[in-house]
């Protein structure tokens, strides 16, 4: 099987990563497919499995874990795991794609790791953590306790930006995407 190209994007929750993965992905030009994440949280609002995530419980997690069917893995909060499938990756090799992923900052740092031929690590950077929060509670999607500890882990998360490949701003989102195109559109076609 052809290896494609493996496009990694992270950064805190609210910084804007989801945003410009979704728009990446509708530029047919850079030949993408999304990595759906596998999870052991609930399901949020009008998310599908196996379209937004796959959605497991902890023991399918766990058996998954032990099955080293993982390409990287985490639990990000108590008994909240993530991960990436390895077969999730060949699938998409297998359509002759490169992979674009939208996964948490450890994640991601693995994934450049295991593949460091492969793989663009972009670090998404907030205007402020104050941003962040206000764009957390926007969201309506969590709790105030919630909200806080995504917002003290993004103060972790933002001291690991320098490991990364490239870190784009995103004070203004269409700077932001613009950058990360022409970023991935280099990184694809060299």
């Amino acid at each position: 099987m052809k290896k494609g190209k493996l496009i990694v994007f992270s950064a805190p929750s609210g910084s804007g990563k989801t945003t410009i993965v979704r728009h990446l992905l509708k530029q047919n030009d850079l030949n993408l497919e999304f990595s759906i994440s596998a999870a052991t949280r609930e399901a949020r609002g009008e998310e599908v499995s196996g379209k937004d995530y796959y959605f497991m419980s902890l023991d399918q997690f766990k058996t998954h874990i032990k099955g080293e069917d993982f390409v990287e893995w985490e639990e990000v909060y108590r008994d909240n795991f993530y991960g990436t499938l390895k077969s999730e990756v060949e699938r998409i090799w297998a359509l002759g794609k490169n992979v674009i992923f939208d996964i948490d900052v450890a994640g991601g740092l693995r994934i450049k790791s295991k593949f460091p031929d492969e793989t663009l690590a972009v670090f998404v950077k907030p205007p402020s953590v104050d941003e962040l929060k206000r764009r957390l509670k926007e969201r309506s999607t969590e709790s105030e306790d919630k909200i806080n500890m995504r917002i003290a882990k993004a103060h972790v998360e933002l001291a690991t930006a320098p490991q990364f490949d490239v870190v784009i701003k995103n004070y203004e989102l269409g700077i932001a995407l613009d950058e990360a195109y022409q970023l991935v559109n280099d990184f694809v076609n060299k």
